[in-house]
């Protein structure tokens, strides 16, 4: 009787660990990287079969290393699912915590992984970019004031670290509007730079290929209507003083016509033109700008904010783009406000 329990109680441990392995091998890493640079952002891939309910996995939450998003991108191919987690690098090397699956048949854990930190060669033009691929799908060069341009990038890119981008060269830049959706991201980057400058030139690195990739851009004005300092300001505008000169001549000559001829054409095209050269000295339309309004350096959804309204103010409309109206905050501080932060009243 006791050999009998004792083999049964045998065959019992044999059956659960039998069992166990089976579970453990459901699931399993199918791609690790071996090793990462800093601030890369990386992708940890595991493989386990099709179930009828979508499992639960989750990251050790004691372990400061988590992915960037809780729920994996999930492939199914056949009876398999791949599970995709992106994760960022540090400083040191990446010591992904354990992984726990749960589902209503089974509670499993993978073992912690290690990936080793490895140090780029340096490249002068390195923007601090590290990505899968990386592409400009469009930019803006703007007339920024009388010294410098603007020039608004618009990114797409990879598995980026879009986020730590720089221009060792140039002091006043930054990165706004990022979007995720799993690997893909999409980000506006700006710039100001010297008048004098023609190109744009950085480089990221392509995690894929282990190389420097360079950017070169050229730096040209081709959109005036969008500027942000005095081109578009009537005042100080020297094609505007140019018309107004011409209108002067134009009106002074049909009224010499006039007096000379006794034609009466001469007396309508110097009133029609007295009447226009007015115009330009009617006063602009004032507005009433609410407390806290973001000044914005482009009429866009992704331009920079240079400054805020620090109280409700009064100023004039120096023009308007859209949704957008051109103001003077202060002297010689000049921007975008929404129509929204105009007041109601």
């Amino acid at each position: 009787m006791y050999l009998l329990r004792s083999v049964l109680l045998t065959f019992l441990l044999m059956v659960t660990f039998v069992s166990s392995t089976h579970a453990q091998s459901e699931y399993k890493y199918s791609y690790m990287p071996k090793k990462v640079y800093e601030n890369q952002l990386f992708p940890v891939t595991l493989v386990g079969i099709s179930e009828t309910e979508t499992p639960t996995l989750t990251y050790d939450r004691s372990s400061p290393i988590q992915p960037l998003f809780s729920t994996p991108l999930q492939v199914k191919n056949g009876n398999d699912v791949f599970y995709t987690f992106y994760f960022k690098a540090g400083k040191t090397d990446v010591r992904l915590p354990l992984l726990f699956i749960s589902s209503s048949t089974q509670e499993i854990s993978l073992d912690k992984q290690h990936i080793s930190l490895a140090t780029l060669k340096e490249d002068k033009s390195f923007s601090g970019v590290l990505a899968a691929d990386m592409k400009i799908k469009n930019y803006q060069v703007s007339n920024f004031d009388d010294k410098n341009h603007i020039v608004n990038l618009s990114i797409e890119a990879y598995e980026a670290n879009i986020e730590d981008m720089v221009l060792k060269e140039l002091s006043d830049y930054g990165v706004e509007n990022i979007k995720r959706e799993n690997a893909k991201v999409k980000a506006e980057f700006y710039a100001v730079l010297p008048r004098r400058q023609k190109k744009l030139t950085f480089s990221y690195f392509n995690t894929i290929k282990q190389r420097y990739v360079p950017i070169e851009l050229s730096i040209e004005v081709k959109n005036a209507s969008v500027t942000t300092q005095s081109d578009l300001n009537p005042k100080v505008d020297a094609f505007e003083r140019l018309k107004r000169y011409a209108l002067m001549a134009f009106s002074l000559f049909f009224i010499l016509m006039f007096i000379w001829k006794r034609d009466f054409l001469y007396l309508v095209l110097g009133v029609v033109s007295i009447i226009t050269l007015l115009t330009f000295y009617i006063p602009h339309k004032k507005i009433c700008v609410k407390q806290g309004a973001p000044l914005y350096i482009l009429p866009t959804e992704t331009s920079t904010i240079g400054t805020r309204v620090e109280n409700k103010l009064d100023t004039m409309i120096l023009t308007e783009h859209e949704e957008y109206t051109k103001i003077e905050y202060k002297k010689g501080i000049i921007g975008w406000i929404k129509d929204e932060d105009i007041c109601d009243n």
